[in-house]
């Protein structure tokens, strides 16, 4: 085991599987007590005793405004602390915007914006009392270019890179750093509705990364000294512009 976060607490929500999963396990292999996050009680209890008795769990889902509102506090009154908030949880909606409903719409922008901006409103505050601390937001490439495959997904995304670059200016005075991370195609649950054949042809031409490719960035961003913020850092499958 490392010791890069050690006395350290670090929430991830979204955190039952995919990106979620693979950054806890390797903030825990570098010492974190990690407060794992997601609506599955079920999962998250299994998952907690699994990873040891430095992993919590906090079943919280995040479109119901009462329980989303109630994830912060609820973790700040059992931990005491939060140094680190991985704010990834998210959904997709692929194809055009003709073929998909409101009803999903609206899931995509609560779960993929509303909910990203509610846990730092709530996490905030206790962070600049503290004078420190490390927001985290899963983003996507999507969110650096027009995808017009995806142009819901990919508005969702772009949101959020305009509202992390924001609250990075806006929390560093307190010692607070922000920032995201944009993966292309990562294998999960995202790409559930993938023809099997898809995704194996997709992963054998290198047009894939793997959850824990991401993992490993996200403790590179978080284990720099204070005074350097990486602050947005895009992951490609190297095959990403050729597949």
């Amino acid at each position: 085991m490392g010791h890069l976060f050690e006395a350290k607490t670090a929430v991830v929500t979204g955190a039952a599987s995919g990106i979620g999963l693979a950054t806890s396990k390797a903030l825990l292999a570098e010492g974190a007590r990690v407060v794992i996050v997601d609506r599955n009680e079920g999962a998250m209890r299994d998952l907690a005793a699994e990873l040891g008795p430095n992993c919590l769990f906090q079943v919280t889902d995040l479109l119901d405004p009462a329980s989303c509102a109630r994830m912060v506090p609820e973790i700040l009154a059992a931990v005491g602390q939060i140094d680190i908030l991985h704010c990834n949880a998210g959904t997709y909606i692929g194809g055009d915007l003709s073929e998909t409903t409101p009803e999903a719409i609206d899931r995509m922008l609560n779960l993929n914006v509303n909910a990203v901006m509610k846990n730092v409103h709530a996490a905030v505050p206790h962070m600049i009392e503290r004078g420190a601390g490390d927001i985290v937001v899963t983003c996507s490439v999507a969110g650096h270019f027009p995808t017009y495959w995806e142009p819901v997904y990919s508005g969702s995304k772009w949101a959020i890179t305009s509202f992390v670059q924001g609250m990075r200016r806006q929390l560093l005075p307190h010692g607070i750093r922000v920032a995201q991370i944009s993966p292309g195609p990562v294998v999960s649950a995202l790409l559930a509705d993938w023809p099997a054949e898809n995704l194996r042809k997709a992963r054998e031409a290198g047009g894939l990364i793997e959850p824990e490719d991401v993992a490993e960035a996200i403790v590179f961003m978080l284990s720099r000294r204070r005074a350097v913020t990486i602050r947005d850092m895009i992951i490609l499958p190297s095959n990403f512009d050729r597949v």
